[in-house]
């Protein structure tokens, strides 16, 4: 079984309110900020996109956008395709991800774990990392099954409906989970209480039960549990996953039998990290 990409991935920040929003805005470059979220309008390597596409994902004029991909494209930041007068990622983003990937021991900690996890509850294991209002996948593992989820490095999932996104917005300060409630709402694709409601069942399941919890909310037959944990080194926190086919995984499967497995986990990666 494999997951649907996501057609639009999330481009709205948090900003910052008070004086500190002063502060940072006198310093704000748009123009770099405009040019990193072309790029954050592709959602994996082989995806293209033409300039109107990325006019209405941006919400820029397509004449700005067309200034932007063609600066882009002279960096080698996105190629250009004459035939089909789109553009696809280029290497030097390949060179950029790179470096951030090998920054991330706690990928080479995880996977052993995660592999074991995933034989285990004949489950997907996902590590994640949070980018705006998505949860980005940097290591995946999978059992030894034709029904089992499988997905890419990189690939996004919303924040709201997933089990890395509701695990990490349930372990954020408030002032943090309060900010990317208002860049939700800014987006225009919920309503602002039905936003504030999930939000709160995900911070209050986590408190009960030490995972989040996506029955059916991302797609309706895929099921999955979520735990957030430091991983040290400075960097935010990232959440592991268990998910798969809700045939295969129920809810008192995945509660009774795979979430004290993803607990220990996590528990043992923080205890591996550095601080």
């Amino acid at each position: 079984m494999t997951t649907n990409r996501l057609s639009k991935p999330s481009v709205v920040s948090e900003k910052p309110t008070g004086m500190s929003a002063a502060l940072e805005d006198r310093h704000f470059v748009t123009a770099l900020a405009r040019g990193l979220e072309v790029l954050a309008c592709f959602p994996s390597g082989e995806a293209q996109l033409g300039n109107q596409e990325i006019a209405e994902l941006c919400k820029l004029p397509k004449s700005t956008v067309s200034r932007l991909t063609m600066t882009l494209t002279r960096l080698g930041y996105l190629i250009h395709l004459p035939e089909t007068r789109r553009y696809r990622l280029g290497m030097a983003t390949l060179a950029l991800g790179s470096a951030m990937m090998s920054r991330l021991d706690v990928r080479l900690v995880a996977r052993p774990l995660m592999q074991e996890l995933a034989a285990a509850g004949g489950c997907s294991v996902a590590l994640a990392a949070r980018e705006r209002l998505s949860m980005i996948y940097v290591e995946f593992c999978r059992p030894q099954t034709s029904l089992a989820i499988s997905s890419d490095l990189g690939q996004r999932f919303p924040l709201l409906n997933s089990a890395t996104g509701r695990a990490y917005l349930a372990v954020v300060a408030e002032e943090e989970r309060r900010g990317i409630l208002l860049a939700m709402q800014a987006t225009g694709e919920g309503d602002q209480a039905d936003i504030r409601s999930e939000v709160d069942k995900a911070v209050q399941e986590y408190a009960s039960l030490g995972v989040s919890c996506a029955f059916g909310s991302w797609q309706k037959d895929v099921n999955g549990i979520g735990r957030a944990f430091q991983p040290g080194g400075g960097l935010p926190p990232m959440a592991v996953s268990c998910v798969g086919p809700a045939s295969r995984l129920s809810r008192s499967f995945l509660l009774k039998e795979v979430r004290p497995r993803l607990i220990e986990l996590t528990q043992r990666l923080e205890a591996t990290m550095p601080r």
